[in-house]
């Protein structure tokens, strides 16, 4: 499988309120008709139900869209959803159990099902009960396929419960309502992009604002009643140009907050815009790098990534029970896979570190289940994982990360993942242990990777477990002091336990990457937290480039009047 992570604008809310009568409305729908369905649905001739749960997304959004100082669009958005996990069977075995060689096996999407977002008891319940009775059906379907392939495969080798058994929980925290000044948004982006229209060489300049209130309603037969109150607010800007050689050369800046007052001033906006500017005509004259392979620094935020990619998606528990997955850390609890000083853990119960909001923050995950910080590495030794209600060997237990988007089913993902060293130099001084190392390789100079856009990996049996971090700035720091330069045009790639070996030492400062991670279970909220790391050995390999020329005509903002 394949796992994206990167920068994500959300289409996103005006207007953002909710009642507590809508709230009552829509619980007293679903728990009648969870009630009714477990009453009445364990009564059939077929594998028991034992267990039901629904959960109710509810989105308000907005969204206004700029480019080069003139408004592309504006518009608001209500939605309201539901997903079913209905399970038939026990919690040993049940209709959600691997169906060893179908390839389609964590796919995770089964579709959400819109309701009324008219506040109507008797709608919804109606909705709920046809879409209750399709989920039904097919479990029945489905367990008689896993429970005919158990038959005629070999002993499986991780006989742990398909679905564990956890404490209920009540829960609902406060609903906050914001103004949103449409009027000031479009001020906003109009100004923002505006300084991108003195650029005749650049072909996108754009600027969106967005905001998103979101309740979610969560209800199962074990008597869980949840309710979450979560907003987000972002702002992307995004420009791109070419070189002439055809390569396209991206740059974005993104911010995220909980409030659109905590979102940055027309000042900080117009300083960084124009910073994007500068950077972009220098990456048009920068030199194409080629192949290489030897020590570099990662910021912050390009650690961050790596550590999602090759780290992250690795210690999602569910990947160990799936034949088809790698399990590159199953056999390593105990082990030593990072340097001593080094500890990461995942940790959805803050939502702010050293000043930065965290988009990976929340407080009940997706199954119910409260999020817990997990050390998943201490002293630089293998301890854990991050867990759903799918239980595997030796972990009988969620730790809160059974998460997803709406229309799939939950998987253990991460949250708020945390590099901490315990051990670490001035991030100032990271360059002086580059240029050392470089001395030391023998090499003309090593790789600074200062900005990425996202990433990617690999982690299943028939592909090569590797990874790519896609960087958008990298300098070249010479062994002999030369000023750095920029390069363009390369992709940061590796195998993860290799990789980790490489890690020679640590900044003292921070970066935060605040994206979307796409795997099995949809586009997720994420953050990814890191000092600058310097590796001793790292490979960059040649961009894809496309071989468009640029533009033939002028832009037509160069053109005289007539």
């Amino acid at each position: 499988m394949k796992y994206k992570i990167f920068a994500l604008i959300l289409l996103l809310a005006i207007n953002l309120d909710f009642s507590i009568a809508k709230e009552q409305i829509v619980f007293s729908a679903i728990k009648k008709e969870l009630q009714r369905s477990m009453t009445e649905l364990q009564q059939e001739n077929a594998p028991p139900l034992y267990y039901v749960s629904y959960s109710v997304v509810e989105r308000k959004n907005s969204t206004v869209s700029a480019a080069f100082g003139k408004i592309k669009s504006a518009k608001a958005e209500q939605s309201r959803a539901l997903d079913i996990d209905l399970r038939v069977g026990d919690h040993k075995f049940d209709n959600t159990h691997i169906i060893r060689g179908d390839q389609f096996q964590f796919s995770g999407f089964k579709s959400s099902f819109d309701l009324p977002i008219e506040d109507d008891e008797k709608s919804i319940r109606n909705a709920v009960w046809f879409i209750t009775d399709k989920a039904y059906k097919n479990a029945i379907e489905r367990y008689e396929k896993a429970y005919s392939n158990r038959a005629v495969k070999v002993q499986e080798e991780d006989t742990s419960a398909d679905f564990s058994k956890e404490v209920p929980a009540r829960f609902s925290n406060e609903i906050k309502e914001f103004d949103i000044d449409t009027a000031a948004w479009k001020a906003k982006a109009r100004l923002a992009s505006s300084f991108f229209a003195n650029e005749d060489w650049l072909y996108d300049g754009s600027v969106i604002i967005s905001g998103t209130t979101t309740i979610k309603y969560f209800i199962n037969s074990d008597g869980s009643e949840i309710k979450q109150f979560e907003p987000s607010f972002r702002i992307i800007i995004s420009a791109f140009t070419k070189a002439e050689d055809g390569m396209t050369l991206p740059l974005t800046n993104s911010y995220f907050a909980f409030s659109p007052n905590e979102l940055p001033s027309d000042e900080q906006l117009e300083k960084d815009v124009k910073k994007m500017i500068s950077l972009l005509k220098e990456l048009r004259e920068a030199e194409l790098m080629k192949t290489f392979s030897g020590p570099a620094i990662l910021s912050g935020e390009a650690s961050g990534v790596f550590f999602h990619e090759i780290f992250g998606h690795r210690v999602e528990g569910h990947r160990q029970k799936d034949p088809s997955s790698s399990q590159t850390f199953k056999n390593f609890i105990g082990k030593k896979v990072l340097p001593e000083y080094i500890d990461v853990v995942f940790d959805p119960t803050i939502n702010n570190l050293k000043g930065f909001p965290l988009s990976g923050h929340y407080v009940y995950d997706d199954e119910g289940v409260r999020g817990q910080k997990v050390v998943t590495v201490e002293n630089g030794i293998f301890k854990n994982f991050i867990m759903s209600r799918s239980a595997i060997e030796n972990f009988p237990n969620s730790n809160g990360h059974g998460r997803k988007n709406v229309g799939y089913d939950a998987v253990s993902r991460q949250s708020n993942l945390i590099v901490i060293p315990k051990e670490t130099l001035p991030a100032s001084s990271l360059k002086d242990r580059l240029r050392e190392e470089c001395k030391k390789q023998d090499k003309e100079y090593g790789l600074y990777f200062e900005k990425v856009q996202g990433g990617f990996t690999f982690t299943g049996t028939t592909v090569p477990n590797a990874f790519n971090v896609t960087p958008i700035l990298v300098y070249k720091i010479y062994a002999d002091g030369r000023k750095d330069e920029m390069v363009r045009g390369v992709d940061l790639i590796g195998t993860p336990l290799t990789t980790f070996a490489n890690i020679v030492a640590a900044g003292d400062d921070l970066g935060v990457f605040n994206g979307m991670c796409g795997a099995e279970s949809g586009y997720i909220p994420v953050s990814a937290c890191s000092p600058s790391l310097l590796v001793s050995l790292i490979e960059v390999q040649r961009k894809a480039k496309s071989q468009a020329k640029p533009p033939i005509l002028e832009a037509p903002s160069v053109l005289k009047s007539n």
